[in-house]
Parts: structure tokens; sequence; C-alpha cells
């Protein structure tokens, strides 16, 4: 199961990435948790220890590393001269940590500042990293994007069997998760599926279920309640799945995980 989780910024993300990681990890599967955000907080939420966090450098700033599978050497700036399909396979064994729970996680991180459709030497690595993860791997892969549209964009989500967009009760979130949504169809993507999240009423829940259901290609995976240990946990810079399992907001994610799998164990 290839599984990419998307949304805007602060919607959780990264919380439902890292959640998800240990709950598949549980249950018998093989995980591979991808950081794909220039945040770089999904170490943190997955419970990566602080000192091995403090070594960690994304893909996307190894300079030397991008230059030479792309052959975008010093005099090549700007010519647009580069190799756009570089050898990525034997990468990720090198720069993997392994986390709680035999968790094993790669920080991908991603290009700053780039055009729509970005073509560059950083972007053909990361994107054809994502791809021969998706493609090439046997384990659960779970990816916690970049917060917004860019990295559908840039090609980086093909080959994802689950696209999951995660929304904020505000009608920014909502429009952003329908953007989203728009754009995985595009690439092909097999399954939508969208996560409420830090809902506090009934009525919230209401409208964002309404508005959800004019769209028949979304499937509703759950829906988490707005929880002051999420916070807490921050705080404190402690993994909430390790140090609080029992919270509403981990077990509304442990519902959204079983919905999940039946949603792809179906197709």
């Amino acid at each position: 199961m290839k599984i990419a989780v998307a949304g805007k910024g602060g919607a959780g993300k990264t919380l439902i990435t890292g959640t998800l990681a240990h709950l598949f990890a549980k249950n018998g599967y093989e995980v591979l948790a991808i950081d794909n955000d220039p945040s770089m907080n999904l170490a943190l939420s997955i419970g990566i220890p602080p000192e091995v966090r403090a070594t960690m450098t994304p893909i996307s700033k190894m300079s030397e590393l991008l230059e030479e599978r792309t052959s975008a050497g010093p005099g090549t700036e700007g010519s647009g001269i580069y190799n756009v399909n570089p050898q990525v396979s034997d990468i990720p064994e090198q720069f993997i940590v392994l986390g709680p729970n035999g968790i094993k996680l790669l920080a991908l991180g991603t290009v700053e500042q780039p055009q729509s459709g970005c073509m560059c030497p950083g972007n053909a690595v990361i994107r054809a990293l994502l791809y021969n993860l998706f493609m090439k791997r046997n384990e659960v892969v779970l990816v916690d994007f970049e917060a917004g549209l860019e990295h559908l964009g840039r090609g980086t989500a093909k080959g994802v069997d689950l696209m999951v967009i995660v929304t904020e009760p505000s009608q920014k979130s909502w429009e952003l998760s329908l953007q989203i949504a728009s754009l995985a169809k595009g690439l092909d993507i097999k399954s939508l599926g969208v996560v409420f999240n830090k809902v506090h009423s009934a009525e919230q829940l209401a409208t964002l279920t309404d508005q959800m259901s004019k769209d028949e290609s979304l499937h509703l995976l759950g829906n988490i309640p707005l929880d002051e240990a999420v916070v807490e946990a921050d705080l404190r810079g402690e993994s909430l799945y390790l140090s609080n399992p029992e919270t509403p907001a981990v077990k509304a994610i442990e519902q959204v995980f079983g919905a999940i799998l039946a949603l792809l164990q179906a197709e």
C-alpha cells in the first residue's frame, strides 16, 4: 500500500502520518515513512530521539548527491542540461533511519520556492526517488507531503494508491482539499480519502459532511476531534502515539486506519 497524506499547512498531516505509521507497524506491516515536507516534523511524530533528529539532513539539501545523480555540476547552472532520469534505487538504504516499532524513516525534504511544475535537478531526484519508492518497495509506504499543491504540480504523487486529504473545519481548508482532489484525479491516483481534523462541534461535522457528499469520488475515512493532548505532546517534543496512545485523537486515527484498510482491500 502506497499512501500519501496531503492538505493545508497546520491541518494535522504529520500527526496523522506518524500515527498511521505506528498503527501499520503494530499490525505486522513493514513501514517506510517518508518526510516530504520542508518542516521536517515527521521524525518527531514517529518518536525518533532528538539526538538522532539533529543529525538528519534531507536529501533535497544534499547538493553533492543531487549534482552527482543529475550530472548538474558547476557550470551547468541555468543551462537546463541535466539527467532527468537519475539513478536513485540505492539512495533509500543509505539514508533510512530506524525508529520505534521498526518504522523506517526517510527524510526527503522538498525543493524550495519552485515554480509550478518545477523542472530542476533537485526535483528530478525527488520525483524519481518517490516514484521508485512507490513502484519498487514492498512495504507500506506513507508519505507526509508538503502543504499545499506544489507537490502535485511536480508529479511527485504518481504511483500512489490512496491520497489522504486532511481537512480542518474552515472554508479555506475545504477549498484547498477540493483542489488537491482534482489534481490527484489528474495523476490517476486510485482512491481519494478525506479526514476531518480538529472538529469540535456537531455543526462543523455536519457542514463538512454535507460539502463532501457533493463529490462521490471522495471517501470519508474519519473524524478526529480537537484534542488538547496533541498540543501538549507537541510542546513537550513527544510522539503523541508513544506518549498518550489512549487520547481521543489517537483513538480516532485508529478508526481512520481501519477505514483505510477496508478501502484499499476492497479495491
